[in-house]
Formats: structure tokens, C-alpha cells, sequence
């Protein structure tokens, strides 16, 4: 019993080193000077609310033309509790129809005694923070434990690509290797956190990481064939800024890109599969290599029909706009095949498809190796 109890021990004192040197190494790695690209002196984005409507812009049809004239009560920032006159622009990147009471971000710029402010859009920070919090709570209700295992893991997740992923890539290391090492340590976290350390969560990592670098690799290979290339993407201009100040690799942003967006799909897939050959295996135990290999093919071949479509209208919904300009427009097929965007679009969904299909035999596999080894 003592001899229990002190590996237990060793075990989670392993785990708080790692743990502990872990958020060390992602502490030093923010520790970043970064380049100034826009001169922000004296300029802030501050909250208000708007408490009357000197000039509206809203025309008798309705639509709205220029801008509003309106005063915002300052609820953060140098002028907290002022009341400022300000201007709302019509635009839809920009501005907001403001009505009394809606509360706004401001666009404030102080140079001594002179303040310059405009409304740059509604405040929505609330809501968005609401949403995700009320989807979180709804995950762990639903889900139970599991469902706060799986909130854990999304946590960690979105944490590793804003704590990780963008400060090493700004560093100029590799967005794509940067990526395949993201995606490596959010499956393993993950995977822990929902099947916690055993067989099940094993096979299902290494189900989830080839699929994930299949993807990889077939989206590099389809680059090499078709020409494109991370430096296609629509907003290349505004990346070549960063590529000249700090020598960031932007060309291989779009494949880190596939790799991230077709992970969730990948580990879906392993996981079930996973799951279901080690539940065959502990209700069977005298089912044989061969015959747990079928049964999990069977469970494969249903899912990757349904996950492979959802990747691809995944990346079909994101180009809707886009492909509906081209409709309008009634460009010919050719201008329409072969422009970047399109074969952008295609390259991801069909690479990240690839990835789903080809992780299921891996996953069976590997899977079928390590359930039946004593036999």
C-alpha cells in the first residue's frame, strides 16, 4: 500500500515540475519587445455610453448617410465621467447607428488640452464574454465531469495558440512546425483530460497527430503542384509589413492555419474510434486482432463521411461571400478555378479531408496492436 501511495506521490510531483517549468518557459516566451508598426501616442480606446443625440443621420427611407453628432458619458480612461461631444460615422467596418443608452467604444486622442474622439463601434465585450461563459457552464452541465474536462481542454487550447503559438511565430520560428508542436501538446492535453492516461488516450493521440500531419503534408504537396503558397493569401500586403520589421515567416501561416483548424476534427475522429475498439476489447476479450481491426474500420467509415463533409463546408461557409460575388458577377469557370482564393479554400478543405480519412486506418491500427498485445 506504501509503495502505492509514494508512486502516486512521485507521480504528481512529476507532473507539478512539469507543470511549473512549463508556464516558466511560456512566461519568458512573452517576454517580447515588439516592434512599433503605428504610432499610438496619446491615442486610447476607451468605453461610454451614449447619452443624447444631437445630430442624426438617418434619412426618411431609413438608411443612414455621413455621420452622427452625439454626446457619450466616459465611463473609463483620462476623461472617466465627462461627457463629450463626439461623431458617429455610417460605415459598416466602422462607427454604429448609436441610440441613447448604448454603450460604445471610443476612439480618444489627447494632446494637451485638445481631445479628438469618435465612436469606433458598439461595445460588445459583454456579450461576447457572456456568451462564451454561458456556453463553458453549458458544457459542464450537460457534459458533467467530462464536460469539464472537455471546457479544461478548450481553455488550454485557445491559452497554448495566444501564449505559444503567435509569440514563436512572431519570434521567426516556423509557423508550421510551430503548429504541428501546438497541435502535439493540445492533443496530449486534451486527449488526458477527457480519457485521462491510459491505452484509450494513447491510440487516440497518435490517431489524432498523424491525421494532423497528413494534412500537412498534403497541403504542401498540393502547394508545390498548384503554385500557391502562403503568400496568396488576400491580406499578403499587410503581412509583408510584418515580414520586413521582424522577418516573420508569413509564407507558411496558411499551412500552420490547416493544420490548427483541422485538429478538432482529426481528434473527434480518433477519439470515438479509440473509444469504441477499447470498449469492444473490454466487453470481448477473446476478440481476435483481425476482427477489432474490422469493427473499428466499420466505426471509421461511418464517421468520416460526416466529419470530412463538416471540414470541407467549414471552409465552404468561410468563402460564402466570396463565392457568391463570383456567381453575381458570372465569372467564367476558368477565372474561377484558378484564382487564389478559390484554390486556397479547396487546398484546406481537401488537405484537412485527407488528414480525417487517412487517421482512421492509422487509428485502427494502432489501436488493434495495442489492445490485443498480450494475445
Amino acid at each position: 500500500m506504501k509503495d502505492i501511495e509514494n508512486l502516486a506521490v512521485k507521480k504528481l510531483l512529476i507532473l507539478a515540475a512539469v507543470v511549473l517549468l512549463s508556464a516558466l518557459a511560456v512566461v519568458n516566451l512573452n517576454h517580447i519587445s515588439k516592434t512599433r508598426l503605428v504610432n499610438r501616442t496619446g491615442q486610447s480606446f476607451e468605453t461610454g455610453v451614449v447619452v443624447r443625440i444631437l445630430e442624426d443621420n438617418i434619412q426618411e427611407d431609413g438608411m443612414r448617410v455621413g455621420q452622427q453628432t452625439v454626446v457619450v458619458r466616459m465611463t473609463s480612461g483620462e476623461k472617466k465621467g465627462q461627457e463629450l461631444i463626439t461623431t458617429s460615422s455610417a460605415g459598416y467596418l466602422f462607427g454604429a447607428a448609436c441610440t441613447v443608452g448604448m454603450r460604445v467604444v471610443v476612439i480618444q486622442s489627447i494632446a494637451g488640452d485638445s481631445v479628438i474622439t469618435s465612436v469606433y463601434s458598439r461595445d460588445r465585450t459583454a456579450v461576447m464574454i457572456g456568451f462564451a461563459v454561458l456556453y463553458l457552464a453549458i458544457l459542464c452541465i450537460v457534459g458533467g465531469k467530462k464536460g469539464l474536462r472537455g471546457a479544461l481542454g478548450l481553455v488550454f487550447t485557445f491559452g497554448a495558440i495566444v501564449y505559444v503559438y503567435l509569440p514563436a511565430v512572431y519570434l521567426g520560428n516556423s509557423p508550421f512546425w510551430t503548429a504541428v508542436f501546438i497541435c502535439a501538446v493540445t492533443t496530449l492535453v486534451t486527449m488526458y483530460l477527457i480519457g485521462g492516461a491510459g491505452e484509450k488516450t494513447l491510440c487516440a493521440t497518435v490517431g489524432t497527430l498523424s491525421g494532423v500531419i497528413i494534412a500537412g503534408f498534403t497541403a504542401t504537396v498540393f502547394s508545390q503542384l498548384s503554385g500557391i503558397t502562403g503568400w496568396n493569401v488576400s491580406d499578403i500586403e499587410s503581412l509583408l509589413t510584418l515580414y520586413e520589421t521582424n522577418g516573420i515567416k508569413i509564407g507558411g501561416l496558411l499551412f500552420s492555419g490547416l493544420l490548427i483548424s483541422s485538429l478538432g476534427a482529426v481528434m473527434d475522429v480518433a477519439m470515438s474510434i479509440s473509444s469504441a475498439m477499447k470498449e469492444l476489447c473490454d466487453q470481448n476479450p477473446s476478440i481476435t486482432r483481425m476482427e477489432l481491426m474490422k469493427s473499428g474500420m466499420r466505426v471509421g467509415r461511418d464517421m468520416m463521411g460526416t466529419d470530412s463533409n463538416t471540414l470541407i463546408l467549414a471552409f465552404a461557409g468561410s468563402s460564402v461571400s466570396m463565392l457568391l460575388m463570383d456567381y453575381a458577377y458570372d465569372l467564367p469557370f476558368l477565372q474561377i478555378i484558378n484564382s487564389n482564393n478559390i484554390g486556397i479554400a479547396v487546398m484546406q478543405g481537401l488537405s484537412g479531408s485527407f488528414g480525417i480519412v487517412l487517421s482512421v486506418p492509422v487509428t485502427v491500427i494502432f489501436a488493434a496492436f495495442v489492445y490485443c498485445r498480450k494475445k
